[in-house]
């Protein structure tokens, strides 16, 4: 039996629940900035994640790691201030959480107040329940993030399907049901197979969103310059691109800056 779907007002938490329990499947998309995240939240998005992929896409670095808690807190409260829909979650990003659970407070507290996101979103599994909990007692919604997990990319040495061997395969589900236990609302899982992405949402309440994780899980999430194609250097398995935005930016400005240099514009109705 199906069932109807809901209209969802304003997303939360509880709305994300909801969805896993209904059957409904969860989009998130990134966004780093008022403009872009206005159409994200206006075209229906449930979850805007200001990620800390913004290190590659808006600063150019090779990885996530550069990029600073003061930084995130600045596209953060960009993006906040553009949704009235959308649940907006914010990674932490690396040296913001790891040494330790108070630390991973402060910052989760600085991006809350400062930003007013709504949920934080940490990478990893047992080795940050403490910080997980801290951040849980505090009243700071948390989403988790298993599988690949780019901020530690220098320990696995390259960004290759994570858990296809059958050891970490099972710690993975440990760490998925552990996050669920320990309060999260929704767990990310970043490219791992996808039988074992279906088998960790079937195992656990909460929604698990994935991105190259296949289609068995509770929602998809995309960063937002891959699906649009403004990135044409990145083209992994799961990426769908549903614009070729790098071709049709540079034709556009192309255009512009061949009317200018030829005088076409301004051209008379164009001025004042």
């Amino acid at each position: 039996m199906s069932v109807a779907k809901k209209d969802y007002k304003r997303i939360t938490t509880k709305s994300l629940i909801e969805m896993k329990s209904n059957g409904e499947k969860i989009s998130m998309l990134t966004a780093y900035d008022y403009t872009m995240a206005k159409i994200v939240d206006t075209a229906g998005v449930d979850v805007i994640l200001v990620g800390d992929s913004a290190s590659n896409v808006m600063a150019g670095h090779e990885t996530t790691l550069p990029i600073t808690l003061d930084q995130m807190i600045y596209h953060a409260s960009s993006v906040v201030r553009a949704v009235e829909r959308g649940l907006v979650v914010v990674d932490l990003p690396f040296g913001s959480y790891q040494s330790d659970s108070k630390e991973a407070l402060r910052s989760s507290i600085r991006i809350m107040k400062e930003s007013g996101a709504h949920a934080v979103k940490l990478e990893g599994g047992k080795e940050i329940k403490e910080s997980i909990k801290k951040i849980l007692n505090a009243g700071i919604p948390v989403m988790g993030h298993l599988g690949l997990t780019p901020q530690s990319i220098y320990k696995f040495g390259t960004y290759t399907v994570r858990a296809k061997e059958e050891e970490e395969a099972e710690k993975l589900i440990e760490d998925a049901q552990m996050l669920e236990k320990v309060g999260c609302f929704a767990v990310v899982l970043e490219k791992i197979p996808a039988a074992l992405a279906k088998k960790v949402a079937d195992s656990i309440s909460i929604p698990v969103i994935g991105i190259g994780a296949g289609g068995g899980v509770d929602g998809q999430v995309l960063v937002i310059h891959d699906m649009l194609g403004m990135n044409n250097e990145f083209s992994p398995r799961f990426l769908r691109r549903y614009l070729n935005l790098y071709e049709e930016m540079t034709k556009a400005i192309s255009q512009y800056a061949a009317d200018v240099k030829s005088s076409d514009f301004p051209n008379a109705s164009e001025q004042y």
